[in-house]
């Protein structure tokens, strides 16, 4: 399984370009990937979003960084020989999404599955199963469960701001193991006892 973060210019995975990726193999942990880019020429960009990534204009547009499709292809290389290429992680749809964008938009073959498995359903159906209530957002009436939810319900404090796609994925993997199999799985989060056990 590959647990994956990506971050973004923005929301739209047409319009908006990868600006960076962070990953590692779940049978693996300490084989992972991590590196920025460049936006592609044209991307949209939202300033919200670079305000949640701490990206700036320049860093995103830096010539020195691969551009988005490089990088996006230096990724699939990285996790060609694992014998699982799940992607897993928060909204992952969001990820899997921009990065098979990043590929048509650079004629890369897309090699890996729609099918994904998403750290949000882990943890409502944990919930479910040990009789709670997972959380609604009473405003917009939909679940609250964002990756910071999801950390605290595990034990683990919120996500560091700005995000970055490593910390994101190395979050999302933490808390893969402890809803699967409840267990500790990276070294960064030793100090966080696991609530349930």
């Amino acid at each position: 399984m590959i647990v994956i973060d990506i971050e973004a210019s923005g929301t739209n995975y047409e319009k908006h370009s990868i600006v960076s990726i962070g990953a590692l193999d779940f049978d693996n942990p300490e084989n992972r990937f991590y590196e920025e880019c460049r936006i592609w020429e044209g991307a949209h960009i939202n300033e919200e979003s670079l305000a949640i990534t701490g990206f700036s204009h320049e860093e995103i547009n830096d010539s020195k960084k691969n551009p988005e499709g490089e990088v996006v292809r230096r990724f699939l290389e990285w996790s060609q020989h694992m014998g699982d290429r799940t992607l897993a992680g928060q909204n992952v749809s969001f990820d899997r999404d921009f990065l098979k964008m990043a590929c048509e938009r650079e004629g890369i073959a897309w090699e890996l599955a729609h099918r994904t498995i998403d750290t949000h359903t882990l943890a409502w159906m944990h919930m479910v199963t040990h009789g709670l209530v997972p959380p609604i957002d009473a405003e917009h009436k939909r679940s609250a469960l964002n990756l910071d939810a999801v950390l605290n319900y595990c034990g683990i404090e919120d996500e560091p701001e700005p995000h970055n796609a490593l910390t994101g994925a190395l979050s999302h993997a933490e808390v893969i193991s402890r809803l699967l199999y409840g267990k500790k799985l990276l070294p960064e989060f030793e100090q966080y006892p696991i609530p349930w056990l």
